[in-house]
């Protein structure tokens, strides 16, 4: 079988990259789950192609940067600035998960914006 014919979890590559990427936006619907379910799908299969291993990285330097940048965010809703910091975290998180989706369905790696480099 060749590697672009393999299937994870049952999805071929492209599809398997894209539901990484969404996967964060399950923290919607059960929170904490759109930290672990990416997690969980990126170390499972990350050995097992380069693609995944990379779209992985990208998705955990942008979760971990949100994560940091939420810590801050609510330190400062004690000034009021900070309820504004987090609902734009959140339009962000949404809108470039759905970008990187989309990008990862077409087989293309987009870097989030204001993403700390933790794991290149």
């Amino acid at each position: 079988m060749s590697e672009s014919r393999e299937e994870y979890w049952g999805m071929p590559l492209n599809t398997y990259c894209m539901l990484i990427h969404l996967s964060q936006l399950t923290s919607i619907i059960i929170p904490g789950l759109g930290f672990i379910l990416p997690i969980v799908m990126w170390t499972m299969n990350k050995d097992k192609n380069e693609e995944i291993d990379k779209h992985g990285k990208t998705t955990m330097n942008w979760l971990i940067s949100l994560f940091i940048y939420s810590v801050v965010c609510g330190i400062l809703v004690f000034i009021f600035i900070g309820i504004i910091g987090l609902i734009v975290l959140a339009v962000l998180n949404l809108v470039f998960a759905i970008i990187a989706a989309i990008k990862a369905n077409d087989n293309q790696l987009w870097h989030y914006p204001l993403s700390i480099k933790f794991f290149k």
